[in-house]
């Protein structure tokens, strides 16, 4: 399993992803779950991954070819006019990659071969967009209600989010709290874990995001992990006692 994220702030994009993955307790790796396509000035996209491994690398894989060359980018993420395109394009691509993967290896049902994606970018003249990409190709976009996205193992990092994500917060404060996110969900779940992976993209730079990649032993992510633990038992403390003879 994986756990991915994305937040849609008033100054850009911002994404986080882990990179485990395993075929077994006895077979663990890491992988990048994070692929970045970009042309300076005109565009950049993102696309995360999580589900079969398999899958979604044939998805990275086959818009990456359809992207190499101008003749060869039709249909092409690179060409597509508006991000809604480019996410009916991703979808199409995964769904088209489920369907032959499952026909392949004779299966009725496509749930072994299944993937879902995040895909957040810009195109010149229009506003950054995210989307959560769904194995039928179909998809959502974040709104102002519902700002941020996430795929994987979700619900272990989901309630920080809720609490606290505020889309005018700054760069520094949302990575801080993807930080407390990503590790509530490795303290809760053997299937992710680090190294991770960050892109942070302000809106109308048009260029590639900034990118780095965050190793478990990284000192800052270690202090917030450790502070988050402590403030939660500090609060937990002061919260009133229950009585249980009332």
């Amino acid at each position: 399993m994986t756990y991915c994220v994305a937040l849609r702030l008033d100054r850009g994009l911002i994404f986080m992803s882990d990179t485990r993955t395993n075929a077994g307790v006895d077979n663990v790796s890491a992988t990048r779950k994070m692929k970045t396509w970009a042309v300076t000035g005109e565009r950049f996209i993102t696309v995360l991954s999580a589900g079969n491994l398999a899958t979604t690398q044939a998805v990275m894989s086959l818009l990456d070819e359809r992207s190499l060359a101008p003749a060869e980018r039709d249909p092409s993420i690179l060409q597509a006019p508006t991000m809604f395109q480019v996410a009916r394009l991703v979808g199409q691509t995964l769904r088209e990659v489920i369907a032959d993967s499952a026909a392949d290896n004779g299966q009725q049902a496509d749930s072994t071969f299944s993937g879902t994606l995040i895909l957040g970018g810009q195109i010149a003249g229009q506003e950054p967009r995210l989307f959560l990409i769904y194995p039928e190709g179909n998809f959502i976009e974040a709104v102002d209600e519902a700002p941020f996205v996430q795929i994987g193992e979700t619900k272990y990092g989901r309630p920080i989010l809720v609490r606290v994500f505020d889309p005018s917060m700054s760069f520094e404060e949302a990575v801080k709290l993807l930080y407390v996110s990503m590790d509530s969900t490795i303290k809760a779940n053997l299937s992710v874990g680090p190294p991770l992976d960050l892109q942070i993209y302000e809106s109308d730079t048009l260029d590639p995001p900034k990118a780095r990649r965050i190793p478990g032993d990284d000192p800052t992510f270690r202090a917030i992990s450790n502070g988050w633990g402590d403030a939660l038992r500090q609060a937990f403390d002061v919260l009133p006692d229950v009585d249980l003879n009332d």
